[in-house]
């Protein structure tokens, strides 16, 4: 019985090899954030060793993202992170979302939920594990850009709608 469970589970995950999951590799950059925004070197060596895996529109593959479950497991984690922030399309958004962007960077960055624990598990993205320099510099950057919209673009222009209430 064991036998036929443990073959049954070898070619389960040989079959699952064959599922196709997308890789993020389009590198569109035309509404990228360095179109409007200023991204020193040293902010951008951050957001690239950090952020951009999973917040832009071209992610580095580890060797082991060809192989089921963990292909299909990153093209979700990837999918996700864009969902939440995308650099490659910041531009794209309208003025007030981008603002609240900055402020979500600011809490998220402050608070330590980025980048995320299972990006730096077992060491496998050494250059993310920020140090408190690293994430201060990230919050600096982003207090400044905020700074530069306020100056630049009128109040109710920045400030988020308010969500209507649900429906009972």
């Amino acid at each position: 019985m064991i036998k036929k469970i443990t073959l049954g589970l070898v070619a389960l995950l040989v079959l699952i090899q064959f599922i196709p999951a997308e890789k993020n590799e389009s590198n569109d950059t035309e509404f990228d954030i360095t179109k409007s925004y200023n991204v020193p070197d040293n902010v951008a060596m951050i957001l690239k060793g950090a952020c951009n895996d999973c917040h832009t529109n071209l992610t580095r593959y580890p060797w082991y993202s060809n192989i089921q479950p963990v292909k299909y497991m990153l093209a979700d984690h990837v999918n996700e992170g864009k969902e939440h922030l995308n650099f490659s399309t910041f531009t794209k958004i309208p003025l007030r979302v981008q603002n609240h962007k900055f402020e979500e960077i600011i809490e998220m960055v402050e608070e330590k939920e980025m980048p995320l624990e299972s990006y730096t598990y077992f060491g496998l993205h050494p250059e993310a594990n920020l140090t408190g320099e690293q994430r201060q510099v990230l919050v600096d950057w982003a207090k400044e850009q905020m700074a530069m919209l306020a100056a630049t673009y009128p109040a109710d222009s920045l400030k988020m709608k308010p969500r209507p209430a649900p429906a009972n």
